[in-house]
């Protein structure tokens, strides 16, 4: 038996998540090795160019010039730069499974593989996890690359159910196309309303055929830009000839806060968005999981601002974020699933059947892709090694690590929190926004950060500076460690020390 199914041979790799230290790995390379493997690379003017060569001579040549190279955002617990979680060990594990055995995941053919039915069982898993309520009020359920095709989904998903309330007689505009739909239904525009949304919700518009500009910013002021106007929300939903899709952000990139604070304000969005044919979808890539933290009184207010996400119609959700799975991993979630097969139903294809019994739709069915991998493989092994209990402890130590840094910056005589320097600490999950409160500093602060390697964050823009993001996301996060290294960084860095 090969030693990827060996339990004794992998025990090694699976003790790590128990280990108290973790090896200190570089965030970043240095420049100088960047340059020197960018030099090994084939150059196609070459004689020898795709002549073919060992595999022994490529294992080392990728060992040894191509991975010194790479960031370290999988190895080291200081990286946050992007909401980028490492991967655990047993999705590590999962995921080498998923390449040995090669399984394309588009057709359910439950006589043939369990893949599907596991996919499934998995989705289930994350509507449990998350608290969003019966998973069969969510049966239009898939795994996606990510965030982005989510929001694709999920705005395909808004458009096909408005326009074909408008057409009746059962025709779609998967059928039509979105400009023959739309004239049909004496409809002149599709907008999509938000608040401090994601570059990708604008991407996705401009994929399902609503463009770029369909997407309204409506933001309840210059300090809270995360905040949906409610007022200048009904406004918009009541122009004539016009359909809307709500997009909830939860949370912001720069900030982590929501879109909506809490049930109270989901329920009014409901309400108007009932009352006026509108959609509701919420972009939940990492904010969503505030919900899978423990009921602890230091979590209730993040957790508060998180409920009533469940009332939307569709939900984005990111594994490879906050989950800690590889690369790419996401979900997407509605309570409409006919809705879903009719924007991305693959028709014409009966060597791609699955059977008229089938109690799972084919994933070719219900999503972008065709050719599929078995992503869903590295997040069951996540949900059920670590269960309830174990996702939350690993929340809570990205969210207290965040704390902790928000209140070094806060009492910092060189730093300025932000969205709002006297906030409440309760208010953060698990991004942190900050500034230099020295202006030449603060132009090149990200530089002089990302330049000790010792740790590496992302520069953002607030109110129109520049500004510094520390997203914490990493299973190998561990409090006091990593507090003693930004810290430390932080202060070297203000002192003009940082390159020692």
């Amino acid at each position: 038996m090969s030693d990827l199914f060996d339990l004794d041979v992998q025990k090694a790799r699976l003790s790590r998540r128990s280990q108290a230290t973790h090896p200190d790995e570089p965030t970043l390379p240095p420049l100088t090795t960047l340059r020197a493997a960018e030099s090994t690379l084939p150059d196609p003017n070459s004689a020898g160019y795709l002549s073919g060569g060992s595999q022994e001579d490529t294992v080392k040549h990728i060992v040894r010039d191509i991975i010194p190279a790479l960031n370290g955002q999988g190895l080291s617990p200081h990286y946050y730069g992007f909401v980028t979680g490492g991967v655990l060990p047993i999705a590590e594990w999962a995921d080498n499974v998923v390449s040995r055995m090669d399984q394309n995941v588009q057709v359910h053919l439950p006589d043939q593989t369990i893949a599907t039915a596991l996919e499934d069982a998995t989705l289930k898993m994350i509507i449990s996890l998350l608290r969003l309520g019966d998973a069969e009020a969510w049966k239009g359920r898939t795994f996606t690359t990510g965030a982005t095709a989510s929001n694709v989904l999920g705005l395909a998903c808004g458009r096909e159910a408005l326009l074909a309330k408008r057409l009746g007689s059962g025709e779609s505009t998967g059928e039509l196309g979105l400009l023959g739909a739309c004239l049909k239904a004496g409809v002149t525009e599709v907008q999509v309303l938000t608040s401090g949304g994601h570059s990708s919700l604008s991407k996705a518009a401009s994929i399902v055929g609503l463009g770029r500009r369909s997407v309204k910013e409506l933001r309840a002021g210059e300090d809270v830009p995360w905040r949906l106007d409610l007022v200048a929300f009904e406004r918009e939903l009541q122009k004539t000839g016009t359909l809307s899709i709500i997009s909830i952000s939860a949370g912001e990139v720069n900030t982590g806060r929501y879109g909506v604070n809490g049930v109270e304000e989901m329920r009014r969005v409901r309400e108007l968005a009932d009352k006026y044919g509108a959609w509701i979808h919420v972009d939940g890539a990492f904010g969503i999981f505030a919900r899978a933290l423990e009921a602890k009184p230091e979590y209730k207010v993040v957790r508060e601002y998180a409920e009533g996400l469940e009332l939307a119609d569709s939900i984005t959700v990111d594994g490879h974020k906050l989950l800690n799975v590889p690369y790419d991993c996401g979900m997407f979630f509605t309570k409409s699933p006919e809705v879903l097969q009719s924007a991305f139903v693959n028709p014409n294809a009966a060597y791609l059947a699955s059977g008229s019994q089938a109690s799972i739709p084919s994933p070719l069915n219900i999503g972008i892709e065709n050719s599929r991998r078995f992503r869903a493989l590295p997040a069951y092994a996540v949900l059920l090694s670590e269960g309830r209990s174990g996702i939350s402890s690993l929340l809570s130590n990205m969210t207290d690590l965040c704390r902790r840094v928000a209140g070094f910056i806060q009492q910092s005589e060189h730093y300025e929190l932000l969205p709002d320097e006297q906030a409440p600490l309760d208010e953060i999950f698990m991004i942190v926004l900050f500034r230099a409160k020295n202006k030449e500093l603060n132009g090149v602060l990200v530089q002089k950060i990302n330049d000790t390697r010792k740790i590496y964050v992302s520069e953002t823009k607030w109110k129109g500076e520049k500004a510094v993001r520390i997203a914490v996301s990493n299973w190998m996060v561990n409090v006091s460690r990593d507090f003693d290294v930004i810290s430390s960084t932080l202060n070297a860095v203000a002192d003009g020390n940082g390159d020692d």
